[in-house]
């Protein structure tokens, strides 16, 4: 019996010494039986390293580096294809502007699948503050949000397709920038949808096409 309880002290201790000091922060590397590729001999994106005489990990390209691939320009060694997202070369495209001033109209070419998706895009990022119609009136507004810009009214339609891309990509005042939630084209395809609205805020029943003025009366 004695030795039963000896060995019920030796397996205690042995748990607790192993799992005992669990949780304590120790500047030692643990001893992993299994490492299962957790460290590997690699750099990590921003990271440093005493290889280069600035410390940084992450190299500047080399003067004329032209970006090629990416996940919508799948190509090989054999065939690299460019991918202009990643060079981001066209300014009118990208950040609306031409030369030193911005870009009067869209460089997207307007159709009806371009305003659906404009319409979509509005509806889940803008209408919030701006309002279904961008009258400023939007369902924030009746949570204390004040200030929020008519985008429909006469001051505005004095802006440029451009300069409307410009306060989606970068945002204006306390309004954020959406570059990161919204693709390129998804912002022209807003700013398309924007001018269809300020052009709904003045229609008149002589605008629409007379096969379809019946739907008025509906």
């Amino acid at each position: 019996m004695r030795w039963v309880f000896l060995g019920i002290a030796l397996l205690t201790s042995i748990v607790v010494s192993i799992l005992g000091t669990r949780g304590t922060v120790n500047s030692r590397r643990p001893l992993m039986l299994f490492p299962d590729m957790n460290a590997q001999p690699r750099y990590d994106p921003q990271g440093s390293s005493n290889f280069f005489a600035d410390g940084r990990v992450m190299r500047t390209p080399p003067s004329g580096t032209v970006p090629f691939g990416g996940a919508d320009y799948e190509c090989d060694a054999g065939s690299p294809r460019q991918n202009p997202d990643f060079l981001q070369a066209d300014d009118a495209y990208y950040r609306g502007k031409q030369g030193s001033g911005w870009v009067s109209k869209s460089p997207v070419k307007l159709d009806i699948e371009l305003l659906r998706r404009g319409r979509e895009r509005y509806d889940i990022h803008c209408a919030i503050c701006h309002g279904a119609t961008g009258t400023g009136a939007g369902v924030m507004t009746k949570f204390g949000m004040a200030g929020v810009a008519s985008i429909t009214d006469d001051l505005h339609k004095l802006m440029s397709d451009g300069e409307y891309f410009n306060v989606i990509t970068n945002g204006k005042g306390r309004m954020m920038p959406y570059a990161p939630q919204i693709s390129v084209r998804d912002r022209w395809a807003i700013v398309a949808y924007i001018r269809a609205l300020m052009r709904s805020q003045s229609g008149r029943p002589s605008d629409i096409p007379e096969a379809l003025r019946g739907e008025l009366k509906r």
